[in-house]
């Protein structure tokens, strides 16, 4: 293998010979053959995700009983909770962007999983020692911020280490993890309280000791499961990737060569484009100013102005010749990404839509629909909120045990036919949840949600990397997350609209409207191309 000695630019690196094999470093394989991994090499690229499931699991669980112990109002909620796909539409194609183009002793990926680690511990030690409202706001912005750092380069070492017969498995393994990590991070407050002796009350406006302490153990564990993948795993360099058969193949995939002649016509092309978005939202701003409706329906319409002036801005580049830079790279990329990652693109929006919707409402829905109380000081408020951990932790378990069935599942009725009916199995869960008054009951409902949340974190990633071409998989990975972050902004600026104006404020049709979410992701499966 090869290792840097110094990196000037992109394109300008000097190597020297390593002379001792890399940890884990994959078994030799015929000359233009990417090498089947055995399965703890599998493991061991794949073991940060616990940690990072870790962060995400405490994350979802527990931020929104954060917000209301400080003061926040339900219908308030998803404002709160909208810097955290902000962030991940921002982040994650940056970090693919430069994570493709970067190689140093670390490697490719591994660099971003070691900054990520370190700022996110950081984060989880702080959050629940936020003393008032907006800091707890300003903390889960920078906490999800260095998740996502982390995060991303993570999909993209699959594609980067795996040969294509073996990618179901490694975002399987992946599932695994993340269900794993989830379970024991969701329950920890639980368990903390229940089985350590842990105050599970506070005064008001004070967050628990149990979920502190959950917090801190969190943070540990994160960086720790991290810095495993990052000394265990093996990278191959640029000239290693670029010389695998496979990687050849997929090369021309959504990428479109242009003259200068044809950047300045495209630039014309993105400059129209961009002038009528910019305009369609500056008018949905003002519509939504006359009839004077929530404010989180202005983080929908601001979204769609930022489109529209960045698409202005390549196309102003473009026109004036300057389109050998980061910026018109990644808008053009995005323009002509492949179509199997559009097709893609509807099944994640209405899945993730579903997931967010249960993330932000559930505590609220279970609590009030299932254990009769809104008063967040009450123990009984606490012990339904801490049911909802459990919850969450069940069907991350049943995510994690079904991770190891979705190879099986894909290959009886094709990698489409196994996430649509793992879908249809999420929407019975959620909207079962709304004839349930039982809540032990809830632990079945949690069954279908696992079975739904296992192929959501694998089917999609391998469909998808089999249509994307090797030099930009990190940053078509970091495009394919606006898929999953823009139903999250815009389940975040109308779900509370949605429940105050029509549904009097109930969380619990929060679940409903999430259930009807996935089964029209199962049906738009079905439109997508599956290259292997």
């Amino acid at each position: 293998m090869w290792q840097p000695l110094s990196i000037h630019h992109s394109v300008n690196i000097r190597y020297v010979k390593q002379e001792t094999s890399p940890l884990d470093a994959p078994l030799a394989t015929a000359a233009g053959h990417k090498p089947h991994l055995s399965f703890w090499q599998v493991w061991n690229m794949s073991f940060g995700f616990l940690g990072i499931q870790f962060g995400f699991a405490l994350q979802n669980a527990n931020v929104s009983r954060i917000f209301e112990t400080l003061g926040a109002k339900v219908e308030d909620i998803p404002i709160l909770w909208v810097a955290a796909p902000v962030t991940g539409l921002i982040i994650q194609p940056i970090i693919g962007y430069l994570s493709d183009r970067t190689w140093n002793r670390l490697g490719r990926r591994r660099p971003y999983f070691l900054v990520g680690a370190i700022l996110a511990s950081a984060a989880l030690f702080i959050m629940p020692n936020s003393p008032v409202l907006w800091v707890a706001a300003g903390m889960l912005w920078i906490m999800d911020a260095s998740i996502n750092i982390s995060m991303e380069p993570f999909r993209a070492f699959v594609g980067d280490n795996l040969p294509s017969a073996q990618r179901t498995m490694g975002f399987a393994m992946q599932s695994f993890f993340i269900g794993t990590g989830a379970v024991i991070a969701s329950m920890l407050p639980y368990m903390l309280a229940n089985w350590f002796g842990v105050s599970n009350t506070a005064a008001a406006g004070v967050v628990p000791d149990s979920v502190k302490w959950s917090f801190y153990l969190g943070g540990g564990v994160f960086f720790l499961a991290v810095l495993w993948t990052i000394i265990r795993s093996h990278e191959y360099s640029p000239e290693e990737l670029a010389s695998f058969e496979e990687n050849k193949e997929t090369e021309g995939y959504g990428q479109t060569a242009r003259t200068p002649v044809e950047y300045q016509a495209n630039g014309n092309r993105q400059m129209r484009r961009g002038a009528l978005i910019l305009l369609a939202g500056s008018l949905l701003v003002g519509s939504l100013a006359r009839m004077n409706l929530e404010k989180e329906l202005f983080i929908l319409a601001g979204g769609i102005m930022i489109v529209g002036i960045l698409l202005a801005i390549s196309g102003v580049l473009q026109r004036g010749g300057r389109f050998n830079n980061a910026f018109v790279t990644i808008v053009n990329d995005f323009q002509d990404m492949p179509a199997t990652m559009k097709q893609l693109a509807w099944v994640q929006f209405f899945s993730w839509f579903s997931l967010f919707a249960m993330w932000i409402y559930t505590t609220a829905a279970v609590t009030s629909h299932v254990f009769g109380t809104s008063d967040t000081a009450s123990e009984l408020y606490n012990q339904g909120a801490n049911w909802v951990g459990v919850c969450f932790a069940v069907y991350n378990g049943i995510a994690a045990v079904v991770a190891f069935l979705l190879p099986l599942l894909a290959k009886r009725f094709g990698r489409r036919g196994a996430h649509a009916i793992c879908l249809v199995a999420g929407a019975l869960g959620l909207l079962s949840v709304f004839v349930i008054k039982d809540y032990h009951w809830l632990l079945a409902s949690m069954v279908g949600i696992g079975i739904a949340w296992a192929s959501i974190l694998s089917m999609p990633y391998a469909i998808l990397t089999g249509a994307l071409p090797a030099n930009k998989m990190g940053y078509y990975m970091g495009v394919f997350n606006f898929f999953i972050v823009i139903p999250q902004i815009i389940a975040a600026s109308i779900l509370g609209f949605l429940l105050s104006k029509f549904f009097a404020g109930e969380a619990i049709y929060a679940m409903l409207l999430g259930g009807a979410s996935f089964i029209l992701a199962a049906f738009l499966v079905f439109r997508v191309e599956d290259k292997e």
